[in-house]
């Protein structure tokens, strides 16, 4: 999970104190591109791709619809150096590296934005201008990426440490200065844009601080692309897309403090927006709803702002509704790239805000039997200035209902007919469809409540597991199977289904689909670092007749990591031993997470309250540091042989994970440890697991 990310002062302070793992995938090498770059289009869409994992993003690109991607992230390897790589990954060189997938998308009609920094590489002092102290340097790294790939944007991820490091600000602008210069003389345009984040009404200070700079150095900066996620502000739930546009309306109002001779519509030009799409890292009172994404292209389309982007194209999917933030998957219910489809609307195009349109449907709510269709008028109207053309859609099928508008577009003011055709085998309930019409000045929905009538009682079936109970290792799969049988009159199509993720245990279902009588084989695969346990998984069954579950359990069998572990991990001799710990650090018989003791870490003015134990894993070995945390700012560590830490702040128990690997003899100190003078923290259960999951401390938006 990413480490959380306000914008307080306090914050800043920790961070400082914090060190970030960064994981990164290989790939190969590269080669320079003669021509000077097509440039972008005035108003475009360009999502970011998380480049760290292994995925293609010309697949990626054209299976979205998102034909132009930000790509995620360039940095150094280490403090020092200035040479940019892909994840900071030396096997990732500028160069081939992505140059056949960025040829497809060239070729699909869309194109790139490189984008360095990102919160690794800003928090390890890996972000170019942060590790390069050589200006010139540093724009000879921008401009060998500008020819390479032939780009003609670069977009600089700067948030966390790097904003508040004002001689990496100053040399990141000189750079910029010294680029823009170049392209001219060299018949090139190249487009800086910043990526930074805000509060609900403009900029952070240090962000402020940042452009002043930048006009300083007479750099010039095309793009302020605001991160309106991540708030941290605890004020309850939020408004995400009335959020976007205050802030935005705040970033505005200090650019024409910067640039007064620019009128408001070049001032919104300047404007970028990066939504977290689905949950966000601060959790569920921070969620960028299906229903905002409209708003806000409709928003980002009347006021003719210059990008508009999500983090990231991997989390476009609704593979863990009801989870915390991912980084491949979105948290929420949505269908496959709803966002992207929805946003792709906003690339090239010119905004009219003086026309407008209504959109309506009569009736609002229908019902249809299984095998049947029903209908809705879907009704246009001009609300200002002239008619536009009016592009209809009705969003993908539910339930075996499909939705079809007909015609697809219409002149405002025009009728269409959304038709719902509910198939023979369509599960009975209501579904809301909703339908959305685009055009110049943005788009408008209404919505349609679709009732399928009764239920099959005359048909029905039973679902099975054998064995309904397993057991794994981590790294390991098993199987169970899943019998199905005819109980009452003939045999219906059966879809199944498998539950979100458990403990690092994922299920698979193949078949999906069987006839009531058939069979399907149910997978579950423990990962390396999957948390031993038992864990109960709902596998879901749905035909006509009604749905049905049959529940599976899964055991992870614990894993000792070879060469040593934590010892007294759960502190449950009700003593210290072997843990050292500061003066008033202890072990407490109440409010423990598993069994009747915790450490509770007294953390005051003058003390972290610090409690460490030293261990001998097998060395140059990648292991997880895994513990159970409860209180404001509580960290985990290891030292010696390797160096890394994390920290949360739960008001209840919360399991949290850093991966590190060990040095030449494989001796590390664990730790745990509050903050000064933010009070008593908690620690529990902790463990040490050989291998690491794929994680990526990113900014990420």
């Amino acid at each position: 999970m990413r480490l959380s990310r306000p914008l307080s002062a306090l914050l800043a302070t920790v961070a400082a104190a914090a060190s970030v793992v960064g994981i990164t995938l290989a790939t190969n090498s590269a080669q320079a591109a003669p021509a000077a770059a097509k440039p972008l289009p005035a108003r475009v869409f360009a999502p970011y791709f998380e480049a760290w994992t292994g995925e293609n993003p010309a697949t990626l690109s054209a299976a979205s619809g998102a034909k132009y991607l930000t790509m995620a992230f360039i940095q150094t390897a280490s403090k020092g150096s200035c040479t940019a790589l892909w994840n900071g990954d030396t096997s990732m060189p500028i160069g081939s590296t992505f140059a056949a997938d960025i040829a497809k998308i060239r070729a699909a009609g869309g194109d790139v934005i490189p984008s360095f920094g990102g919160y690794t590489a800003d928090t390890t002092n890996t972000e170019l201008a942060d590790s390069c102290t050589d200006v010139n340097k540093i724009a000879a790294e921008y401009e060998r990426l500008v020819t390479t790939y032939d780009i003609s944007r670069i977009d600089l991820d700067i948030e966390a440490d790097s904003l508040d490091n004002t001689a990496g600000v100053d040399r990141r602008n000189k750079a910029i200065k010294i680029v823009k210069d170049w392209a001219k003389a060299n018949g090139r345009t190249v487009q800086f844009s910043y990526t930074l984040p805000t509060t609900t009404t403009s900029l952070a200070d240090n962000g402020k601080a940042l452009l002043r700079n930048a006009v300083t150095n007479n750099a010039e900066i095309d793009v302020v692309n605001l991160m309106t996620f991540d708030y941290y502000d605890n004020a309850g739930t939020h408004k995400m897309a009335e959020d976007t546009k205050t802030a935005a309306q705040g970033l505005v109002n200090y650019l024409a403090s910067l640039y007064p001779s620019k009128t408001q519509a070049q001032l919104w030009g300047m404007v970028g927006i990066t939504e977290m799409i689905g949950v966000d890292d601060f959790g569920p009172a921070e969620t960028f709803t299906t229903a905002d994404a409209p708003t806000v292209l409709a928003w980002a389309q009347q006021k003719g702002i210059n990008t508009l982007s999500f983090w990231a194209l991997q989390r476009d999917n609704g593979s863990c509704a009801g989870g915390q933030a991912a980084d491949n998957c979105s948290g929420i219910q949505q269908d496959l790239y709803y966002f992207s489809k929805q946003f792709q609307q906003f690339t090239g195009g010119t905004t009219n805000p003086s026309d407008d349109f209504s959109l309506s449907a009569n009736p609002t709510s229908v019902s249809v039997d299984p095998g049947n269709t029903a209908t809705s008028t879907i009704s246009t109207a001009v609300t200002s200035g002239n008619a536009q053309t009016v592009t209809l859609s009705a969003g993908a099928a539910q339930g075996g209902v499909t939705a079809a508008v007909s015609p697809g577009s219409v002149t405002a003011g025009g009728t269409a007919t959304v038709t719902f055709t509910a198939s023979a085998g369509a599960t009975p309930g209501t579904y809301t469809f909703t339908v959305t019409g685009a055009a110049a000045s943005g788009s408008h929905t209404a919505t349609v409540s679709v009732k399928v009538n009764g239920t099959q009682p005359g048909n029905d079936y039973s679902v099975t597991l054998n064995p309904a109970s397993v057991s794994v290792d981590p790294g390991k799969t098993t199987t169970s199977t899943v019998t199905t049988a005819v109980t009452n009159g003939s045999a219906q199509t059966i879809t199944l289904s498998v539950p979100k993720t458990q403990g690092g245990v994922t299920l698979s279902v193949n078949p999906t689909t069987v006839t009531a009588g058939g069979t399907a084989t149910v997978t579950a695969t423990a990962a390396a670092n999957a948390t031993a346990g038992s864990y109960d998984f709902a596998i879901g069954a749905s035909a006509p007749s009604g749905k049905k579950s049959a529940t599976l359990t899964v055991k992870v069998n614990t894993s000792t990591p070879p060469g040593g572990s934590v010892t007294n991990g759960d502190f449950e001799s009700g003593s210290l031993s072997p843990w050292t710990a500061a003066t008033g650090t202890a072990v407490v018989n109440s409010g423990a997470h598993g069994g009747t003791y915790a450490l509770s870490v007294a953390a005051t003015n003058s003390s972290t309250g610090e409690a460490a134990q030293a261990i001998t894993l097998q060395p140059n070995t990648a292991y997880t540091l895994k513990a159970w945390l409860k209180g404001t700012y509580a960290f985990i560590g290891v030292r010696g042989g390797a160096t890394a830490s994390i920290w949360a702040s739960p008001s209840d128990w919360q399991q949290v994970s850093l991966p590190f690997t060990t040095g030449a003899n494989g001796a590390v100190t664990i730790y745990v440890h509050g903050w000064y003078g933010l009070g008593t923290v908690f620690a529990d259960d902790f463990t040490v697991t050989q291998g690491t999951a794929k994680v990526a401390k990113l900014a990420t938006k």
